[in-house]
């Protein structure tokens, strides 16, 4: 007997931000990438709701979630917390000079649209850092899609995501531009 994969209704999707880490366990991983630069290390994983992202620089730990608002995290430390629908644009500044800047929004297509999109973002899939394709519902509708395109330099990383939601025609885009700026510290002797 096989197991189908079903994922979460877009309806039901939340976009997370924490200024710490969360434990990689609560979540099903079914692709990571590193991306490290010699000031900052970051994992991306594609889970079965979205994407978890988690970035460490200097003594700082940030992580960028997009799952069902029916996942139970943590609220600790959480600097947003938002539903997922139609568009949104967030700027914070967190300690020790990291600016972080997320745009994300919930598209809903019509079939034909989204048939046209889908395809093109499955011909993406092997020029991304990272990207999965699950297995569809049924025969008839594709299989979900999530990718993950970076841009890393030493001063900053962007992340573009996209989501496939077949069942409700519906592609959740995020882009999260995290910048790293010197803290300029005066000694004295």
């Amino acid at each position: 007997m096989s197991l189908t994969f079903v994922r979460p209704d877009v309806s039901d999707l939340v976009f997370h931000l924490y200024g710490r880490s969360i434990h990689p366990e609560l979540f099903q991983s079914y692709a990571v990438a590193e991306m490290q630069q010699a000031n900052f290390r970051a994992v991306a994983r594609i889970c079965e709701s979205g994407h978890v992202l988690t970035l460490e620089y200097r003594d700082q730990v940030i992580t960028e979630v997009t799952t069902s608002r029916h996942r139970t995290l943590p609220e600790r430390k959480r600097v947003l917390d938002y539903r997922l629908r139609g568009n949104r644009d967030h700027t914070f500044a967190f300690d020790h000079g990291v600016k972080y800047h997320a745009s994300f929004q919930l598209e809903r297509l019509n079939r034909d649209v989204f048939a046209s999109l889908h395809d093109e973002l499955l011909s993406d899939c092997n020029r991304v850092k990272l990207a999965h394709c699950f297995p569809p519902e049924n025969r008839l509708s594709p299989g979900p899609l999530g990718l993950l395109q970076t841009d890393v330099s030493a001063d900053s990383l962007l992340i573009h995501s996209f989501h496939t939601f077949p069942e409700n025609s519906a592609v959740v885009k995020t882009q999260s531009l995290f910048e790293f700026q010197e803290i300029n510290q005066t000694r004295v002797c």
